[in-house]
């Protein structure tokens, strides 16, 4: 078994599966019976999920919305979010718990790196709702610091992509994928995998990254063993 403890960020586009909004009940059960897998290998697994299927704060703003309230807004989202993931990890018998940025007892259990820790221990899946819990931070950076604190071995970060390419693939046929790629090569391609804070701090902490394709069903399962899916990042 290549890692012991991984963070998982998902992205909350990802949970609309073929919806224009919300969440898909079906991508939900999928991510769910993966995580389940996993966890039943022994792999410690924590998750942060993005609120973009719900509300974006950017987006609020350039509506109109206080940045600040905005970002409070997704904040809001991310916790849905993972709410609806405790539930459908619940229906496949996993253990979990959610931990949320600010305080919001009885929905969650504020977060601390201690009583987290002592879950992923006990083998039950955590999942770190809230971002940050402050405004001005993407759910990126928020996925990049929990995998520092909770001295994950590694940050899979789970798209509709199945690594990073040259170009937008979605937009352009000949972009070219990497199979592993640097934080300086990222910085000075200026390619827009994750926001420059997130990059920075997984940089400076020495966290490798691989980003793959969470849809395929199966592909969690071997990023985790070692296969060549996605794209490694690294210093």
């Amino acid at each position: 078994m290549k890692y012991k403890r991984v963070l998982l960020k998902l992205s909350g586009e990802s949970l609309m599966g073929e919806k224009q909004y919300g969440i898909d009940e079906k991508r939900l059960a999928d991510y769910a019976k993966q995580i389940k897998s996993i966890s039943e290998k022994g792999i410690q697994v924590a998750i942060v999920i993005g609120g973009g299927n719900i509300f974006r704060g950017l987006s609020g703003a350039a509506k109109g919305f206080d940045r600040v309230k905005g970002d409070q807004m997704g904040m809001m989202a991310t916790v849905i979010n993972s709410l609806a993931l405790s539930s459908a990890l619940e229906k496949e018998q996993v253990e979990n718990h959610v931990f949320t940025a600010v305080r919001m007892e009885p929905i969650g259990v504020l977060y601390t790196k201690k009583q987290a820790v002592e879950k992923l221990n006990k083998g039950e899946v955590v999942i770190v709702s809230g971002g940050t819990g402050n405004p001005f931070f993407t759910t990126d950076t928020a996925s990049a610091l929990r995998a520092v604190e909770l001295e994950a071995d590694v940050m899979l970060k789970g798209t509709r992509v199945d690594g990073i390419y040259t170009a937008d693939p979605e937009k352009d046929p000949t972009a070219v994928k990497f199979d592993e790629i640097t934080y300086d090569e990222i910085y000075n391609r200026n390619l827009k995998i994750m926001d420059l804070t997130a990059t920075t701090l997984a940089k400076d902490n020495n966290l490798p990254i691989i980003v793959f394709d969470m849809d395929t069903i199966g592909n969690l399962e071997k990023v985790l063993f070692g296969e060549n899916i996605g794209t490694l990042v690294h210093n």
